[in-house]
């Protein structure tokens, strides 16, 4: 009777001790719930105005990249604690390390992933530290690629840290590689099609550029296509491989923009009057400050067959399409004023007709 009494007493003994041990486990991951609030109602604002009082912008954007990362490293962190406290088995207590291993790996990854989407501003801080000159093409295609490593890499160390054989997965991979690659053929010529692209820098993101099949712009560039904004406002995605073996007007890489157009004024002009205005229309846009001075063409060119044309040829320094509008509009306003100093018309499209017997009018 008493063996029995003292089995139950030490069974009654070790329910507690497990209850203390769970309510203390609980305890724990709740301290580290509370821990979590505390880092990001007062100590992440804290740290986030300290790093805004300083030159550069990279220590804010690295704190930021990892604010997340770091919030659910304090739960999952408090959860491996309150396990760990726990009376389990020794099998239990491998899976939740490798759990807890694999997790940090994972949130490393996530933190990083999210500097990569501020590849923009590395880039910038390092071209203006080593003075550099980076094409902003460069800059999403090199994020996307950065990302695409990053997931990469995750994934392999991940797998090793659970025993997985990464090398019989890759040698896998090997084995289907020529079905994969008849299978992804277009996407294949799409990235070299991309890769053509940023090697050749035929244009940049915001350029204005016009190809057969679509003019806009450049607003991405990614490992398929290159994202076009039409004047229109709508997207057009092209894919690389496509725009590679186009031919590419960019108009953003014009040093100046041409205006050309005939003038034209009617037949009763006497021949005078067609030099001075022919003079006087050289003059003012050989002395107009927006007007580019290498090549300036104003000549009475022809024998339309309702006026005489004065042929102009000329380009203004701004490529923008609004100045050069301005602009234009200037200089069509001066010529109105040369012709209405000069008393010369304007022709409009007319026509003569000659009657051979005339018309008997009635008295």
């Amino acid at each position: 009777m008493s063996d029995i009494f003292v089995y139950a007493q030490d069974l009654v003994n070790n329910w507690q001790t497990i209850l203390i041990n769970y309510v203390i486990a609980f305890v724990i991951f709740l301290f580290f719930l509370f821990l979590r609030k505390i880092f990001t109602r007062y100590l992440f604002n804290l740290f986030l105005k300290m790093t805004k009082k300083t030159k550069t912008d990279v220590d804010e954007i690295f704190l930021m990249a990892f604010q997340r990362p770091l919030r659910l490293f304090i739960v999952i962190f408090g959860l491996y604690l309150s396990l760990s406290y726990l009376p389990l088995s020794s099998g239990y207590d491998v899976i939740s390390l490798k759990i807890f291993r694999s997790a940090i790996i994972i949130l490393l990854a996530w933190g990083t992933a999210n500097l990569s989407n501020s590849t923009q501003l590395w880039i910038e801080w390092l071209g203006k530290r080593y003075n550099l000159e980076i094409d902003k093409i460069l800059i999403p295609f090199f994020s996307k690629v950065l990302k695409f490593i990053i997931i990469a890499l995750t994934i392999s160390i991940v797998a090793q840290e659970w025993n997985y054989d990464v090398n019989g997965l890759i040698a896998g991979l090997g084995l289907g590689g020529l079905a994969f690659a008849l299978a992804a053929k277009d996407a294949v010529g799409n990235i070299f099609g991309g890769i053509v692209i940023i090697t050749e820098k035929p244009f940049t993101l915001g350029d204005w550029i016009e190809t057969p099949s679509v003019e806009g712009t450049v607003e991405d560039i990614t490992f398929r296509s290159t994202k076009i904004r039409t004047f229109a406002q709508s997207l057009v995605t092209i894919p690389n491989s496509t725009l590679a073996n186009e031919p590419i007007t960019n108009w953003s890489k014009m040093g100046k923009r041409r205006i050309t157009f005939y003038l034209g004024i009617t037949y009763d002009t006497p021949r005078e009057k067609i030099e001075t205005v022919v003079k006087r229309i050289r003059e003012m846009l050989e002395t107009h400050p927006e007007i580019h001075q290498e090549t300036i063409f104003v000549r009475f060119d022809k024998f339309s067959e309702s006026s005489l044309d004065i042929f102009l040829y000329f380009f203004t320094k701004t490529t923008n399409w609004g100045e050069w509008l301005r602009v234009k509009e200037d200089c069509n306003l001066k010529i109105l004023k040369i012709l209405e100093g000069e008393n010369v018309s304007i022709a409009f499209p007319s026509r003569s007709i000659y009657l051979e017997t005339p018309i008997k009018q009635e008295t």
